[in-house]
């Protein structure tokens, strides 16, 4: 691995942050980290030798950082940006990039003026297996795609308070399925509510319809005692199965063989079923390495900032759906 002399900082340094400034650490020249919470951001800087601060702007004056990740709570994520790109830096927004479709324009914006790299951290879609997915529905490998369903549910995480459980999991699935189908998303409808006491709701079903006429299906909860991962997609000629966790993708397509049914329905008289799995790799690993060769080459990372807007445009139709008890209409754009 070779590792780029980019001075970089991370703000926030949570459960994701502080696995950012790992990464940071062996990928780049990691000199600054920055928290308000005091023992925690001195432990990160302990632990990977650079400067601790607990105010943005001491960090961003004194530092001398180029480029930063910023991980603090997602309703912070505007002002922090903005403050990042107007002092001149590139930055990586970890998902969601905001918690309004107003906000994460404003990011957008403001990097555009400046000419800044802007990279949302989706870190599915840096999963090797996702990028193989891809590759196996371009080739129809099991037919034309007609439907793509994805479950991520796990127990409530204490840390999420801003959002609810489509704005924090759900823009994970939305941002791989958008990715997978090749299209926009033209219709939004969705069920859901809160089974715990909660301000935001804590599962949900979406379904999203595209322009290409693939459908979309998620599946979001915090109610579950275990974690799944996983996207099934179902073609003209069969199903694919993909699990994040274990990155391995299941093909399994029907084989008729030769014989001549006239006009009654062919039935598959045996299954072809393949069990595939991509060479393991950390998916956060390749997302930062995405972003410092973007820096570098002053070029557009694999996950933008209009990317992230359009999963937090879908989410919140998904939110307005569960509350209106109606389809969302995008329309074009």
């Amino acid at each position: 691995m070779i590792k780029s002399d980019i001075r970089t900082g991370v703000i926030g340094v949570g459960s994701m942050g502080k696995n950012h400034a790992r990464v940071y650490s062996e990928m780049s020249d990691l000199c600054a980290v920055c928290d308000t919470d005091e023992n925690a951001v001195k432990a990160i800087a302990e632990k990977y030798g650079c400067q601790p601060y607990r105010d943005i702007d001491d960090m961003l004056s004194d530092s001398g950082v180029e480029a930063v990740t910023v991980a603090t709570p997602t309703v912070t994520h505007v002002g922090t940006a903005v403050k990042c790109l107007e002092a001149g830096l590139d930055i990586l927004v970890e998902k969601p990039i905001a918690d309004s479709v107003e906000a994460a324009e404003k990011i957008i914006e403001t990097a555009k003026r400046g000419s800044r790299v802007l990279a949302v951290g989706m870190i599915e879609r840096h999963n090797p297996v996702v990028r193989f997915m891809k590759d196996l529905l371009e080739k129809e490998t099991i037919g034309r795609t007609v439907t793509i369903s994805s479950r991520r549910v796990s127990n409530f995480p204490s840390r999420i308070k801003d959002v609810g459980v489509i704005t924090d999991l759900g823009v994970h699935d939305i941002d791989v399925i958008r990715y997978l189908a090749g299209g926009e998303v033209r219709t939004v409808y969705g069920i859901g509510g809160k089974v715990r006491a909660s301000e935001f709701e804590d599962h949900a079903t979406v379904m999203l319809g595209f322009d290409n006429g693939i459908e979309g299906i998620i599946e979001v909860s915090w109610l579950t005692p275990m974690k799944l991962r996983n996207v099934t997609v179902t073609g003209v000629d069969g199903v694919a199965e993909m699990d994040y966790v274990d990155q391995e993708v299941k093909i399994m397509r029907s084989s008729f063989g030769d014989l001549d049914m006239g006009n009654l329905w062919m039935v598959p008289i045996n299954y072809d079923t393949k069990r595939l799995r991509v060479r393991m790799e950390e998916p956060l690993k390749r997302e930062i390495a995405d972003f410092l060769s973007a820096v570098e080459k002053r070029k557009g990372p694999l996950v933008s900032g209009q990317d992230g807007l359009e999963a937090v445009r879908i989410a919140k139709a998904a939110e307005r759906s569960i509350r209106e008890k109606k389809v969302i209409e995008l329309g074009g754009r």
